[in-house]
Protein backbone atom coordinates (compact mmCIF):
# COMPACT_ATOMS: atom_id res chain seq x y z
CA UNK A 1 0.00 0.00 0.00
CA UNK A 2 1.41 3.43 -0.76
CA UNK A 3 2.11 6.01 1.75
CA UNK A 4 -0.45 8.55 2.05
CA UNK A 5 -0.08 12.50 1.35
CA UNK A 6 -0.30 15.16 3.86
CA UNK A 7 -1.75 18.29 2.33
CA UNK A 8 -1.42 21.31 4.38
CA UNK A 9 -4.83 23.90 4.17
CA UNK A 10 -3.47 27.12 5.92
CA UNK A 11 -5.27 30.81 5.30
CA UNK A 12 -6.36 33.28 8.09
CA UNK A 13 -9.26 32.96 10.39
CA UNK A 14 -12.01 33.78 8.57
CA UNK A 15 -11.27 32.23 5.30
CA UNK A 16 -13.37 28.95 5.89
CA UNK A 17 -10.83 26.16 6.05
CA UNK A 18 -12.83 24.25 8.04
CA UNK A 19 -15.93 24.11 6.17
CA UNK A 20 -13.99 23.32 3.18
CA UNK A 21 -11.82 20.78 4.84
CA UNK A 22 -15.60 19.03 6.56
CA UNK A 23 -16.95 19.21 2.58
CA UNK A 24 -13.69 17.35 0.89
CA UNK A 25 -14.06 14.82 4.05
CA UNK A 26 -17.74 13.84 2.21
CA UNK A 27 -15.62 13.64 -1.11
CA UNK A 28 -13.09 10.54 -0.32
CA UNK A 29 -13.42 7.70 2.71
CA UNK A 30 -9.32 7.98 2.25
CA UNK A 31 -9.14 11.39 3.23
CA UNK A 32 -8.45 12.17 7.53
CA UNK A 33 -8.74 15.17 9.22
CA UNK A 34 -5.80 15.26 11.79
CA UNK A 35 -7.12 16.64 15.13
CA UNK A 36 -5.22 19.52 16.21
CA UNK A 37 -4.36 20.59 20.11
CA UNK A 38 -5.27 23.24 21.36
CA UNK A 39 -4.81 25.72 24.56
CA UNK A 40 -7.99 27.89 23.35
CA UNK A 41 -11.43 27.39 25.07
CA UNK A 42 -14.08 25.47 22.79
CA UNK A 43 -16.41 27.39 20.76
CA UNK A 44 -20.01 26.77 21.05
CA UNK A 45 -20.48 23.42 19.63
CA UNK A 46 -16.92 21.82 19.25
CA UNK A 47 -16.68 19.00 20.50
CA UNK A 48 -13.24 17.88 22.06
CA UNK A 49 -11.50 14.89 19.94
CA UNK A 50 -13.58 15.82 16.79
CA UNK A 51 -12.88 19.71 16.10
CA UNK A 52 -9.02 19.97 18.48
CA UNK A 53 -8.08 18.03 21.14
CA UNK A 54 -8.26 20.92 23.85
CA UNK A 55 -5.79 21.46 26.99
CA UNK A 56 -4.61 23.10 29.43
CA UNK A 57 -1.09 25.21 28.74
CA UNK A 58 0.85 22.63 31.13
CA UNK A 59 -0.10 19.65 29.20
CA UNK A 60 0.30 21.06 25.65
CA UNK A 61 4.13 22.01 27.00
CA UNK A 62 4.58 18.62 28.06
CA UNK A 63 3.86 17.93 24.56
CA UNK A 64 6.41 19.81 23.52
CA UNK A 65 9.18 18.88 26.06
CA UNK A 66 8.08 14.86 24.90
CA UNK A 67 8.38 15.91 21.20
CA UNK A 68 4.48 14.70 20.54
CA UNK A 69 3.91 16.93 18.17
CA UNK A 70 4.97 16.91 14.53
CA UNK A 71 4.66 21.06 14.97
CA UNK A 72 3.32 23.64 17.19
CA UNK A 73 2.91 27.79 17.75
CA UNK A 74 1.55 30.64 19.98
CA UNK A 75 -1.40 31.92 17.74
CA UNK A 76 -3.45 34.91 19.20
CA UNK A 77 -2.03 33.90 22.49
CA UNK A 78 -3.17 30.34 23.14
CA UNK A 79 -1.01 27.27 21.06
CA UNK A 80 -1.82 24.90 18.86
CA UNK A 81 -0.31 21.83 17.45
CA UNK A 82 -0.51 18.95 15.45
CA UNK A 83 0.15 15.52 17.45
CA UNK A 84 2.39 12.91 15.30
CA UNK A 85 1.94 9.55 16.48
CA UNK A 86 -1.45 9.41 14.83
CA UNK A 87 -0.80 10.74 11.94
CA UNK A 88 1.91 8.84 11.06
CA UNK A 89 -0.09 5.72 11.05
CA UNK A 90 -2.65 7.15 9.64
CA UNK A 91 -0.24 7.87 6.75
CA UNK A 92 1.09 4.51 6.74
CA UNK A 93 -2.40 3.00 5.94
CA UNK A 94 -2.30 5.02 2.43
CA UNK A 95 -4.28 7.41 4.22
CA UNK A 96 -4.40 11.37 2.88
CA UNK A 97 -3.87 13.39 6.04
CA UNK A 98 -5.19 17.42 5.90
CA UNK A 99 -3.46 19.04 8.37
CA UNK A 100 -5.56 22.68 8.87
CA UNK A 101 -2.48 24.82 10.78
CA UNK A 102 -1.89 28.22 10.34
CA UNK A 103 1.48 29.30 8.50
CA UNK A 104 3.97 29.19 11.22
CA UNK A 105 2.92 24.94 11.98
CA UNK A 106 3.17 25.07 7.57
CA UNK A 107 6.58 26.11 7.18
CA UNK A 108 7.70 23.51 10.41
CA UNK A 109 6.23 21.03 8.21
CA UNK A 110 8.01 21.40 5.52
CA UNK A 111 11.10 21.04 7.18
CA UNK A 112 9.48 18.14 9.85
CA UNK A 113 7.81 16.21 7.06
CA UNK A 114 8.67 17.10 3.06
CA UNK A 115 8.15 13.66 1.66
CA UNK A 116 4.20 13.59 0.39
CA UNK A 117 3.72 16.62 1.10
CA UNK A 118 1.15 19.37 -0.51
CA UNK A 119 0.84 22.67 0.75
CA UNK A 120 -2.57 24.96 0.13
CA UNK A 121 -3.22 28.43 1.13
CA UNK A 122 -6.59 28.97 1.19
CA UNK A 123 -7.25 33.18 0.71
CA UNK A 124 -10.51 35.19 1.27
CA UNK A 125 -11.87 36.95 -2.14
CA UNK A 126 -11.06 39.87 -0.22
CA UNK A 127 -9.89 41.45 2.94
CA UNK A 128 -13.29 42.87 3.38
CA UNK A 129 -14.70 39.47 3.29
CA UNK A 130 -12.64 38.27 5.42
CA UNK A 131 -13.66 41.12 8.22
CA UNK A 132 -17.70 40.08 7.43
CA UNK A 133 -17.42 36.53 8.01
CA UNK A 134 -15.08 37.05 11.30
CA UNK A 135 -17.92 39.25 12.60
CA UNK A 136 -20.65 37.21 11.26
CA UNK A 137 -19.46 34.07 13.59
CA UNK A 138 -20.69 35.65 16.59
CA UNK A 139 -18.14 34.10 18.12
CA UNK A 140 -15.76 36.39 19.63
CA UNK A 141 -15.17 39.80 20.77
CA UNK A 142 -14.15 42.64 18.78
CA UNK A 143 -10.89 42.94 20.28
CA UNK A 144 -10.09 39.53 19.07
CA UNK A 145 -11.55 40.08 15.39
CA UNK A 146 -9.11 42.98 15.18
CA UNK A 147 -6.25 41.00 16.66
CA UNK A 148 -7.29 38.21 13.63
CA UNK A 149 -7.49 40.60 11.15
CA UNK A 150 -4.31 42.23 11.69
CA UNK A 151 -3.10 38.90 11.71
CA UNK A 152 -4.95 37.95 8.28
CA UNK A 153 -2.56 40.73 6.72
CA UNK A 154 0.92 39.28 7.89
CA UNK A 155 -0.50 35.80 7.12
CA UNK A 156 -1.64 37.18 3.68
CA UNK A 157 1.70 37.51 2.32
CA UNK A 158 3.35 34.32 2.89
CA UNK A 159 0.76 32.71 0.14
CA UNK A 160 3.76 32.54 -2.06
CA UNK A 161 5.42 30.05 -0.07
CA UNK A 162 2.81 27.46 -0.51
CA UNK A 163 2.22 25.09 -3.63
CA UNK A 164 -1.01 26.74 -4.75
CA UNK A 165 -3.14 29.35 -3.73
CA UNK A 166 -6.96 28.95 -3.78
CA UNK A 167 -9.20 31.73 -3.54
CA UNK A 168 -12.48 30.47 -1.34
CA UNK A 169 -15.33 32.60 -3.14
CA UNK A 170 -17.48 29.59 -4.04
CA UNK A 171 -17.60 26.76 -2.06
CA UNK A 172 -18.70 24.09 -4.63
CA UNK A 173 -15.83 25.41 -6.85
CA UNK A 174 -13.14 25.79 -3.74
CA UNK A 175 -13.67 21.94 -2.41
CA UNK A 176 -13.41 20.53 -6.25
CA UNK A 177 -9.95 22.72 -6.54
CA UNK A 178 -8.50 21.43 -3.64
CA UNK A 179 -9.52 17.54 -4.25
CA UNK A 180 -8.13 18.06 -7.93
CA UNK A 181 -5.00 19.52 -6.05
CA UNK A 182 -5.08 16.14 -3.82
CA UNK A 183 -5.63 13.20 -6.31
CA UNK A 184 -2.85 14.73 -8.52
Amino acid sequence: MAKGKIVVISGPSGCGKGTVIQELLKCDNRLKLSVSMTTRAPRPGEVNGREYFFTDEKEFKNRIQTGDLLEYTNYNGNYYGTPSKEMYEMQEKGYTILLDIEIEGAANVRKAAPENLLTIFLAPPSFEELERRLVGRGTETAEVIAKRLTRAKEELTEQDKYDYVVVNDDLDNTVKEIYRLIKQ
